[in-house]
């Protein structure tokens, strides 16, 4: 095997929140990690279904974006949606 070609190999701080919500239609636990990394965004992390994205308050202004992230319904992204506008 050749010689190994890192990109990056970057250690960093990190903040990370462990949360757990009942919606009216689902339940979510969440780990919201906060870091310089990704601009002033949050890397979250939906431990159920093993989906996670980079959401920053524009990408839940985007149509569709929570629904393709994390393969929600339209009524169970919502409930994510408005949980995420108050901590990202």
């Amino acid at each position: 095997m050749g010689e190994r070609f890192f990109l990056y190999d970057d250690t960093v701080e990190t903040k990370t929140r462990f949360i757990s919500f009942m919606g009216e239609h689902t339940r979510f636990d969440l780990a919201i990690v906060k870091s310089d990394r990704y601009y002033g965004k949050s890397l979250v992390l939906n431990i159920q279904s093993n989906r996670f994205a980079i959401i920053g308050s524009d990408d839940l202004d985007e149509p569709g974006y929570i629904e393709h992230a994390y393969q929600l319904p339209e009524d169970e992204a919502e409930e994510l949606r408005s949980f995420l506008y108050e901590v990202v």
